[in-house]
This record gives structure tokens, sequence and C-alpha cells, in this order.
């Protein structure tokens, strides 16, 4: 994909215009949630700090090891394309019980995810979403113009590729697969999964070709 693209490390050259502070309700609720889970005695205080505690300790790792397996391995493509979940259990990574589908980058085709309710996200996959995936501005202009605040996140879609929108729920979340960067042929699977950022991951930045 032609346009502005950043290598991994690398930062878009200003902070897209759609910061502001998350909603704290969501945050009051699931606290409510655990508290009265412990309540009913259904899990322990030790059991639900734990819990947060391995999901806070996610990072894009998981997420980039998918990716870098599929651009090498034709097979496990298809298989991540048709259920994450179960692909990422073939590395050894737990996904979560929620579904997540893969979505695929091509040259005709860039996705890009969003919540527009709150912030589900496929966190075991890609840890915690950051503050402007949370943000208003983020979860309503993503939809409406999603190619302006790409170009906000220094991600130029050239207008004959298709941005695609998709919205993340309780139920199901997604991930972006995208498309491998050219002259990559002698990388091995780390070092192919170290181009992959979560910024990538989200859909709102691309990975730079190496030509």
């Amino acid at each position: 994909m032609s346009g502005t693209h950043h290598h991994a490390g690398e930062h878009p050259p200003h902070q897209p215009d759609i910061e502001e502070h998350p909603f704290s309700t969501y945050q009051v609720m699931a606290e409510a949630v655990g508290e009265l889970l412990v309540e009913k005695q259904i899990i322990s205080r030790d059991e639900l700090r734990r819990t947060i505690e391995t999901i806070e300790s996610k990072s894009p790792a998981a997420g980039a090891k998918l990716v870098a397996r599929a651009w090498t391995d034709a097979a496990f493509k298809a298989r991540l394309l048709a259920d994450v979940n179960a692909a990422a259990a073939e590395l050894g990574i737990d996904a979560g019980p929620v579904p997540i589908r893969a979505v695929e980058n091509t040259p005709s085709v860039h996705n890009v995810i969003v919540c527009t309710l709150c912030s589900c996200y496929p966190r075991m996959l890609i840890g915690l979403p950051p503050p402007w995936y949370k943000s208003r501005a983020y979860r309503s202009r993503c939809v409406r113009e999603p190619r302006a605040v790409l170009s906000e996140f220094g991600t130029t879609v050239p207008d004959g590729v298709e941005v695609r929108v998709h919205d993340s729920t309780a139920d199901l979340r997604y991930m972006v697969l995208p498309m491998r960067p050219k002259d990559t042929d002698g990388f091995d699977t780390d070092a192919l999964a170290r181009l992959v950022t979560r910024d990538v991951l989200i859909g709102v930045s691309v990975i730079s070709d190496f030509s």
C-alpha cells in the first residue's frame, strides 16, 4: 500500500487529533461487577487480582507472533482467518474466551478496528487499548471519516483502496492481518514479528516496504 507508512518502533509525525480523557463509567461498572462476584463468592479476591494482572501484562507480542506465522505459513494463515482463537491455541497462546476475527489487508482493502460503544478489544493478543482507542472522538469519527482519522496517524490510504471499519463488540473482537512488507523473504518469524506493532494490529498504521 502506498502512502505514508512507518516501520516498527517509529512514531507518527504528530499525535492524532483525537486525544481526550477516556470515560470512567465502564471502569466503575467493571469494579462494581468485580466486587459483586467476590461478594457472591463466585470468585475470590485473589483470583480476581490475578486475572486483572494477567490481562494487564499482555502486549502486542502475541498478535505479532500470529501475524509472522501467517506470513510464512499459508495453511496457518487460512486457519487464522477462519478462527483466530483456535489458531492462537496452536502456538500456545490463550486468546481468551471471546471470539476474535482476523481481517486481512490487501492491495485493494485496508481494515481498521474500532469499538463504537466502549473499548472492546482483543486484549489477550494486543494488550490494553491505548487511551485514544477509548476516546469518544475516535469511536465516532473512525466510522464517519476513517480516512481523515488514519491520516492523523500518518497513514494515507490511496483513493483506490477501500477502507473497511470493523466495530468490535462484547461478543466479537477483531485484529488486522497486515500485508507482509516487500523484501522480507530472508526474515525469520522472530524478525517479522518485530515489525508488527499494536497500531498495525488495530489498523491505524501500516508497515513500510523495504524496497
